[in-house]
């Protein structure tokens, strides 16, 4: 059996032969991107894309992400309770890398991206128009991370129950919603590793009975 690579989180992992960058990011990947939409209580528009996003349940559809530190959408969201998920697809990946820069919380990111706004039909902040498919969110629970030790860390998990569904009709095909059909981008490792879901890269297994 071939020698694993082995260290332990806590102490990094550069003194590893061969491990010259954080593998973390490259191992749990592809990850689903959760292009964030919300409002301020003001009224500023905020828009950005967080890579530790996931659906959490089924019934009642709840998803989540984390903020790495008390970002605007964090802020947003528990000023106002909603929050819109954005598909991000490969001809809006520019776009949505373009809304992930820092600055300040009176900047649009929707006019940064040069991106067109629909409205949402049950919150209040808006979808990004291009988008083929959107959730519209209220939320749910804000959980602070903590460590082993029962420190608390600066991220947090924000979690909101799906109240409405917008889904382009092209990608729903005899019934059924085609994956790539929109071709999703995820993130993968590195400063900059995304990847496409296309069809060719389909595989199927059916659950044991």
């Amino acid at each position: 059996m071939p020698q694993h690579h082995f260290y332990e989180p806590r102490d990094g992992h550069k003194d590893v032969p061969g491990l010259a960058h954080d593998p973390l990011n490259a191992i749990i990947a592809p990850r689903p991107i959760g292009w964030i939409s919300t409002l301020s209580a003001t009224g500023v528009r905020n828009l950005a894309p967080y890579s530790f996003f996931q659906l959490f349940n089924y019934r009642p559809p709840i998803i989540g992400f984390a903020s790495i530190g008390w970002k605007d959408s964090a802020a947003n969201i528990t000023a106002t309770g909603d929050f819109v998920w954005n598909l991000a697809t490969r001809d809006l990946a520019e776009a949505m890398n373009v809304s992930s820069a820092t600055v300040d919380p009176d900047t649009d990111e929707f006019a940064l991206a040069a991106l067109e706004t629909a409205a949402s039909k049950l919150v209040a902040p808006p979808r990004v128009a291009a988008s083929p498919v959107a959730f519209e969110c209220r939320h749910t629970q804000t959980l602070q991370l903590t460590d082993l030790a029962g420190s608390e860390l600066t991220t947090w998990l924000i979690l909101g129950e799906v109240v409405g569904i917008h889904i382009a009709p092209e990608l729903i095909v005899d019934g059924s919603y085609r994956t790539a059909a929109a071709h999703p981008i995820l993130r993968g490792g590195g400063p900059g590793d995304y990847f496409e879901i296309r069809d060719d890269a389909l595989f199927q297994m059916l659950r044991p009975g």
